[in-house]
């Protein structure tokens, strides 16, 4: 059974600027005391094309955890746009949020990002040259898409890798209820 159960997250101050910091609410319960830290992280999938582009925009420790429930904002800085394909700069992408126990994976939680001009002249004759101040982003926040990942929470499995298995639930709904977390309970 997991001990870990992420109950909600909230996407604030969207849609913005793409120069604005990203920030999730998040909630989540521990069923029981961690002795070792939950590693969160925010990734901005910079192409579809490849995972080169990929950009860690943070990473915080929260723990020792101990049993109850927790909630907390979580804020990174927008990506660099240099490390951005021009081809990729505007229209649909990605933004990842995950978990770890023990560098385990066992939540990911997805969200389309829409980047597009906020100017109309500027959408119709998008230019050569992406102009990132001009762009506004736009998180699709009521349809995220939940990976869960089975791991090793007590620590029997030495490897520190996941066993591979997952359960995915994108139903639409931001808000992650008890009965949908009893029915997706993972080890």
């Amino acid at each position: 059974m997991a001990k870990v159960h992420v109950q909600n997250v909230v996407v604030l101050d969207n849609p913005s600027n793409f120069s604005n910091p990203f920030q999730f609410e998040i909630t989540f319960e521990c069923l029981e005391d961690l002795q070792e830290d939950l590693e969160w992280k925010i990734i901005y999938v910079g192409s579809a094309e490849s995972e080169t582009y990929d950009q860690v925009l943070d990473t915080v420790y929260v723990g020792p955890v101990p049993e109850g429930r927790h909630m907390f904002v979580f804020q990174a800085e927008p990506p660099q746009p240099s490390k951005i394909p021009v081809a990729d700069a505007v229209g649909v992408t990605v933004v990842l949020l995950t978990c770890s126990y023990r560098s385990q994976e066992f939540i990911r939680v997805g969200y389309y990002v829409n980047n597009e001009y906020g100017d109309a002249e500027l959408k119709e004759n998008p230019p050569a040259i992406p102009q990132f101040d001009k762009l506004m982003r736009n998180i699709l926040a009521t349809n995220p898409r939940v990976t869960r990942f089975k791991v090793d929470w007590d620590d029997t499995n030495k490897s520190g890798t996941s066993k591979g298995e997952q359960i995915v639930e994108s139903d639409g709904h931001q808000k992650m209820d008890a009965s949908i977390m009893e029915s997706m309970d993972v080890m």
